[in-house]
């Protein structure tokens, strides 16, 4: 077996339940030899011989749900898996790019803080519904009226090189890191650039207390630069492990309590930021900004942390 047949059964193996992969892997992998020596037996070159059964076999993610005998229908069968990964792609980042965006641009407008957030979150959620609304009836549509998209065959030089047992591809890691690099960035940046211009017109208000690089602010940032490291290290080790577990337990915490310290005693937004908003400065207000800032840090702290607990336990 070479390492694209490996591929194939791996790329199979992804969607199968963990107790039936070692059943499934022999029976393929016993399927495949057998089908390659029956062309070879022909006189095909066995590499030859290697891609074209697995041509014939076909998308691995419609071969598992046959062995799995689930079904890849909700509009129908013909286009299930392109309306999928489609969708899929899309919600992956449109919704919370329209939010973000929108948050910024009320956040620069006007004087509620609070109001720019519930648009930038409210758009996101409504940008969510409209693309799985409107992808989901046009491939009903297409399904409904047998239009032909002709779109490409699936081919083998299409299979992923990811083991079936990695936790962490490449994709999200790519995705982890690149947002760790794009927030350690701007935690500098902020204190020049933060697009919230002064009443005055005249630059840009820190969002972070300028007095907090003395010490604070560059300890966050190293934190943050050694979460990157350890976004690199679990990629590499493909999996969770208890060192890794252990790291990113001390990282998430090193991070988010110094973060709820600060906000709880009003030191981590700058106070001219917090002056340039009418709505922020008054006291009762500002007091729930803090609040839902530290309730969102220790669920999001407290679930990444069960998160990878989890994901190791099911490695184990």
């Amino acid at each position: 077996m070479t390492s694209l047949t490996d591929r194939y059964v791996a790329a199979t193996l992804r969607t199968v339940p963990a107790q039936r992969r070692e059943e499934i892997a022999a029976e393929l992998r016993g399927s495949i030899e057998d089908m390659i020596d029956g062309r070879t037996a022909a006189g095909e070159d066995s590499t030859t011989a290697e891609r074209e059964v697995l041509t014939e076999l076909g998308d691995p993610a419609q071969l598992a749900a046959r062995y799995e005998d689930r079904r890849l229908q909700l509009i129908g069968p013909t286009y299930y898996l392109a309306w999928f990964r489609l969708l899929r792609l899309l919600l992956s980042f449109v919704p919370a790019l329209v939010g973000v965006v929108v948050g910024l641009v009320q956040a620069t407008d006007g004087d509620n803080a609070g109001g720019a957030v519930g648009s930038g979150i409210a758009a996101a959620i409504q940008t969510a519904v409209q693309i799985g609304f409107w992808v989901t009836l046009v491939f009903a549509i297409l399904e409904r009226t047998n239009t032909k998209l002709d779109l490409p065959a699936w081919t083998v030089d299409q299979l992923p090189n990811d083991r079936p047992d990695r936790q962490i591809t490449l994709t999200d890691a790519a995705a982890s890191i690149g947002w760790l690099a794009i927030f350690t960035a701007y935690v500098p940046l902020q204190h020049f650039f933060s697009f919230v211009p002064a009443r005055d017109g005249e630059g840009n208000l820190p969002i972070l207390n300028p007095e907090l690089w003395s010490f604070w602010l560059p300890f966050l940032m190293v934190v943050l630069i050694a979460t990157l490291g350890l976004e690199i290290a679990k990629y590499r080790a493909g999996r969770w492990t208890r060192p890794l577990v252990v790291t990113s337990a001390v990282l998430d915490l090193a991070f988010a309590i110094p973060v709820i310290l600060l906000m709880a005693n009003d030191r981590l937004l700058s106070p001219e930021l917090v002056a340039r908003f009418d709505w922020l400065s008054q006291p009762d207000n500002l007091d729930t900004v803090a609040t839902v800032t530290i309730v969102v840090t220790i669920v999001i702290t407290l679930w990444h942390i069960a998160e990878s607990i989890i994901k190791l336990r099911r490695t184990a």
